[in-house]
């Protein structure tokens, strides 16, 4: 999946701030994670390893846990 594909899923809420830090941390921008998912990380551990999104203390996992159940979901026709 391109990453305009994987927008294209996305409800409009989530496609809101996408070059601000979606992981204040270690400075991850939204797109970055929407990309790595796009790009077959299809689980919390996929995005960290592709990312360091949530590699700090973990208050954006509820975020990407969202964009993985958009994303990565059977349902997503990934």
């Amino acid at each position: 999946m391109t990453v305009d594909e994987a927008l294209e899923q996305l409800p409009e809420i989530l496609k809101r701030n996408l070059d601000r830090n979606l992981c204040v941390c270690n400075e991850v921008p939204k797109i970055r994670v929407i990309a790595a998912i796009a790009e077959g990380a299809h689980d919390l551990e996929a995005v960290r390893q592709k990312t360091y999104a949530s590699d700090g203390n973990g208050c954006c996992r509820r975020q990407i846990e969202d964009l993985l159940e958009c994303l990565a979901s059977p349902e997503s026709g990934d």
